[in-house]
């Protein structure tokens, strides 16, 4: 079965090609068409990733904006090249790894789910003990996104996300930024899809360390959970 992997980078240099290479060496019994978009990066992430294109395997398909537009933006300009059964999103940095992949398609190749979220929160895995007020973050716009399509995810603003590819290309991704992750949310509550959450590890970043993510996102955030949720 082949699997896509989509993976959205806006000035990650430091772990791009690491990020590349663990995916290789991680899943070696996994097909994979690995999409990179590159989102104007400003840090020569873009001259880097023509390099591994040409001179490499690392990559299938490499996509280069011109603009900087944000995660939801890239994972759009994504959609129409996904030859994969299913897709699967992975950040450019080392927050969540590559490891994870044969849990996390795990339902979805035995038939139970079409769409598995990776939760941070419930897990036997490791993970990085980083920022009380981000967590709670997370956890009241998970609980307010549960609240609103039903559904009753421990994890909503995970990065890992795996789809039945036929169900994540029938989606219109209208958020630019880090929105995709509440709008992708409401539009599967709405259909008929079988979700199912798998715990994975996380490695999470500081700010210092790169994290780009903050406080405007978390506003952007409950106006998505509402827009989609209610009236789209």
């Amino acid at each position: 079965m082949l699997v896509t992997i989509i993976i959205p980078c806006y000035n990650e240099i430091n772990t791009l090609k690491r990020i590349l290479e663990l995916i290789q060496e991680s899943t070696p019994a996994i097909q994979k068409q690995i999409i990179v978009v590159d989102d104007a990066s400003t840090d020569g992430s873009g001259e880097l990733l023509l390099s591994l294109l040409e001179n490499t395997s690392l990559i299938q398909k490499l996509i280069i904006h011109k603009k900087n537009l944000g995660k939801g933006a890239a994972i759009r300009s994504a959609l129409q090249y996904i030859n994969g059964e299913i897709t699967i999103i992975q950040d450019a940095d080392l927050e969540y790894s590559p490891r994870d992949y044969s849990i996390l398609i795990e339902p979805i190749i035995d038939g139970d789910a079409d769409v598995v979220y990776g939760t941070r929160f419930i897990t036997t895995h490791k993970r990085r003990v980083l920022f009380f007020w981000h967590y709670l973050g997370n956890q009241f716009l998970t609980f307010l996104s549960n609240a609103l399509s039903n559904l009753n995810l421990t994890d909503m603003e995970t990065c890992y996300k795996a789809f039945r590819s036929s169900v994540i290309k029938k989606i219109i991704i209208c958020e630019n930024r880090f929105g995709f992750e509440p709008e992708i949310t409401a539009k599967i509550a709405k259909t008929q899809c079988r979700i199912f959450e798998v715990g994975i590890s996380y490695k999470g970043r500081t700010y210092q360390d790169g994290k780009k993510i903050g406080w405007k996102d978390g506003i952007s955030a409950i106006y998505c959970i509402f827009r989609y949720n209610l009236f789209k």
